[in-house]
């Protein structure tokens, strides 16, 4: 007697459909699983048999054999045991086997028959709609996830009896709709703008990088907003869409990391690992090769401070998946792939002590150990930073100032009129979002810039010998400035601004020994904070 149920496995951020067969034949009483299971999917056999039991089902004494197909793909978690459970009563005759047909099951099963959560609800449930399955029937804790899929009926399940009374049609379950809260709201307050007091120039940096999804470095001494600044990078950034916010809550849900009462990851992840993060913390890796910190700021942000302190070989796995957008792993048996599309955000000193060449403070590192500190940040990594700033004590009038400071609201605004921009800009290509992701081929297009603008830089490459990476990062910032201020076309305030972003690491301050300078101020445009009759929001003109 021979049964199917159909599940899901694991298969980057995507579920691949795996057949559940299971044999029941003459022979001593045995239970068997084939077809490469991992650990806990090793084990289920010992807690089907008991859930199976506890919830009052009479098995024959028989050999169950039950084989996950296709065989050459690791199956991993307990997500097998409830399909598992059912293709053994069908086996057994104690149910029809044309219902299982329909849906694609998963869930982990508790000695007394009880169904538990699992991970990668959402996957599943993409793969039974793109599948043509009916629906999904998942633990109930899991089916508001498995709801945000449309065009499927999502079946939540509590107890091994709650399925089989469906399937049998004893006890019809009411399949899960979505509800809850729209996309685009926000669920928690953010940390506001207006709590940092001075550093224009450095506000400047992360609305830029906000309103182009530009990769930003910030380096300056401690205590002059570096980290509070970035914390507040959230509560600037544009609202997801839900295709975005779809992608983001794969990756949550295949780790298991969405809340009780979350089942669609509303707001843009922002990441802050350790130093000590290694290379398959960040990327990816395992014997599962399970996402990393990378994939979990996807559509979001991900913090690096103290940039130097992390080991090198961390930092150099960055270079390729900035540059994609995604994570190839190969293993043995499989290659995966993961979204990592983020915004880079860095965050460092000056030196190891923190104070070489800022005045007030005595540096007590040697020479040899600011260059060190220094070579860490390898060139090729320094050449996908589209935005490099540097910050500077706050001084104490700032501290003082009674004077408001210009809220998230204002930068948001200005942000999202920006994307809005580019997301006209960008409508035939869907891949693309955001100037940072604009490829190659499009810069002809897109990027017109003015005569004077050319002019400035065709001098810029010249004088500082820019990779054709650097030259068009630049004309991607000087784009992303022109979209903040409206302008028809790149102009030469964008794109001198655009290039003295990227300049600031070839003039002497990151690359140096204590002959060289560090205090260069970021000689760019600076917004007076505008009156709240006036309106004003435009910029003085460029000072070289």
């Amino acid at each position: 007697m021979l049964a199917r149920v159909r599940s899901g496995a694991l298969m980057g951020i995507d579920a691949v459909v795996v057949e559940c067969e299971v044999d029941m034949a003459l022979g001593l009483p045995y239970f068997n699983v084939v077809g490469l299971p991992e650990g806990a999917a090793r084990e289920s056999k010992v807690r089907v048999v008991s859930a199976l039991k506890n919830a009052g089902f009479d098995l024959p004494q028989k050999r169950i054999t039950v084989n996950l197909a296709p065989a050459d793909l690791r199956k991993e978690g307990a997500a097998f045991e409830l399909p598992i459970a059912l293709g053994v009563l069908a086996a057994a005759r104690l149910m029809e086997e044309e219902p299982l047909g329909r849906y694609l099951f998963g869930g982990e099963l508790s000695l007394d028959g009880s169904i538990k959560p699992i991970k990668g609800v959402l996957p599943l449930a993409v793969a039974a709609r793109n599948g043509g399955y009916r629906g999904i029937m998942v633990p109930a804790a899991n089916a508001a996830e498995g709801a945000l899929v449309e065009g499927i009926q999502v079946l939540p399940v509590a107890h091994l009896r709650e399925a089989v009374g469906h399937l049998t049609g004893e006890a019809p379950l009411t399949p899960l709709t979505r509800t809850g809260t729209a996309p685009g709201a926000r669920r928690q307050e953010v940390a506001d703008m207006a709590d940092v007091r001075g550093q224009p120039e450095l506000k400047l940096a992360l609305e830029l990088a906000a309103a182009g999804g530009h990769n930003l470095l910030m380096a300056g001494p401690p205590g002059s907003g570096k980290t509070m600044l970035a914390r507040r990078l959230p509560g600037i950034l544009p609202e997801m869409t839900f295709d975005e916010a779809l992608e983001v809550t794969k990756v949550y849900s295949i780790q298991g990391l969405l809340g009780d009462e979350q089942a669609l990851v509303q707001e843009r992840p922002f990441r802050s690992p350790h130093h000590t993060l290694s290379d398959a913390g960040l990327v990816g890796g395992g014997p599962m090769a399970r996402p990393g910190e990378l994939s979990l700021a996807h559509h979001g942000v991900l913090f690096l401070d103290e940039l130097p302190e992390f080991r090198k070989n961390v930092l150099e796995v960055l270079r390729q998946p900035l540059e994609e957008g995604v994570i190839h792993l190969a293993r043995a048996t499989q290659h995966i792939t993961y979204p990592c599309r983020v915004m880079l955000v860095a965050a460092m000193n000056p030196c190891p002590c923190g104070y070489f060449n800022v005045p007030g403070h005595k540096c007590t590192c040697r020479e040899h150990r600011v260059f060190d500190y220094h070579t860490r940040i390898s060139g090729p990594l320094m050449d996908r930073i589209d935005i490099t700033v540097q910050t500077r004590p706050v001084e104490y009038h700032q501290l003082a100032a009674k004077t408001p400071e210009l809220p998230s609201q204002y930068y948001r605004q200005r942000v999202q009129a920006a994307r809005e921009r580019q997301r006209v800009r960008f409508q035939d290509t869907p891949d693309v979002h955001c100037n940072a992701q604009m490829p190659s081929h499009l810069l002809r297009r897109f990027c017109v810039l003015s005569p004077s603008a050319e002019k400035d830089l065709k001098k810029a490459v010249q004088q500082h010998g820019l990779s054709a990476r650097a030259h068009d990062r630049i004309l991607k910032l000087a784009l992303t400035r022109a979209d903040l201020e409206d302008h028809g076309r790149i102009e030469d305030v964008d794109l001198r601004l655009a290039v003295d972003c990227r300049m600031l690491d070839r003039r002497g301050w990151l690359h140096t020994n204590t002959q060289g300078a560090v205090a260069l101020p970021l000689p760019s445009p600076v917004r007076n904070p505008p009156s709240e009759n006036d309106g004003s929001h435009g910029f003085p003109p460029y000072k070289s």
